[in-house]
């Protein structure tokens, strides 16, 4: 009786990994970051403000968030995009529309980071940025000013807004973002890093889509989260490899 007992056995934990593959890969879809301004979940948010209006069937940010995403200095973070002078507005809607991204898209799980930090307790990290959005973001704030490489850290904000580091100088965007690439993935602490892929082609996130096509960033999320969920899977053939040889031990 004891191989058809362990048979058994063998099949419950296959199926029970398999069911946890499963869970994770619906873990990382269609939810909302742990962060500041984030809603616990993502929902419909008819009225969002002009750049965020594409998420606005499924979304992760509020109307008002939306709209404070749009400000200069906005109450989100405080944060001034004038720091080093007026930035160029084809410049600044990059920032908008990043801002927008990043408060209102429920399709960054795969690339969700637990992080100890008193205004949030996740970010993401390495979202795969399709190459065109990267690259046009670079030109058009090739003409703008700043004074910081990492938007994340270094700032003074005595004043209550970001102004630059002391003795940091304003310098052109390409002085401190020489490539695409510097500025995508160093900007905000590797939250993106630019992906070889192109717009459309299904494995990099677009900053900029067009809602009457649908979002195309939930098959990007899709494809990642069911390769993440398949490398989870692998890792943990070790472990039930070692408990069915123990089971074949204690019963043969």
């Amino acid at each position: 009786m004891a191989w058809p007992m362990t048979t058994q056995l063998l099949l419950l934990l296959v199926w029970g990994v398999t069911v946890w593959a499963a869970r994770a890969r619906t873990d990382l879809l269609n939810v909302c970051m742990d962060a500041k301004h984030h809603k616990e979940k993502p929902s419909p948010e008819d009225k969002l403000h002009m750049q965020c209006s594409p998420w606005k069937k499924n979304a992760c940010c509020s109307v008002n968030t939306s709209q404070e995403a749009h400000k200069d200095i906005s109450n989100l973070y405080k944060f001034n995009w004038d720091h080093c002078g007026q930035m160029e507005p084809a410049c600044k809607r990059h920032f908008i529309q990043d801002t927008c991204l990043y408060e209102c898209s429920p399709n960054l799980g795969p690339w969700i980071q637990q992080v100890d930090q008193s205004w949030r307790k996740e970010r993401i990290l390495d979202v795969p940025l399709c190459k065109e959005d990267c690259q046009s973001w670079w030109e058009d704030c090739h003409s703008s000013y700043t004074c910081n490489s990492n938007w994340h850290k270094g700032w003074n904000w005595t004043s209550g807004s970001n102004q630059c580091p002391v003795g940091a100088d304003c310098q052109p965007f390409h002085i401190y973002f020489p490539t695409p690439a510097a500025l995508c993935n160093e900007i905000w602490s590797h939250s993106y890093k630019v992906s070889q892929y192109s717009r459309g082609s299904g494995r990099c996130i677009q900053m900029w889509f067009d809602p009457a096509q649908g979002n195309p960033n939930e098959e990007v999320a899709r494809f990642y989260a069911e390769a993440m969920s398949g490398a989870g899977l692998c890792d943990a053939w070790p472990l039930l490899l070692g408990v069915a040889l123990m089971l074949l031990q204690l019963l043969s």
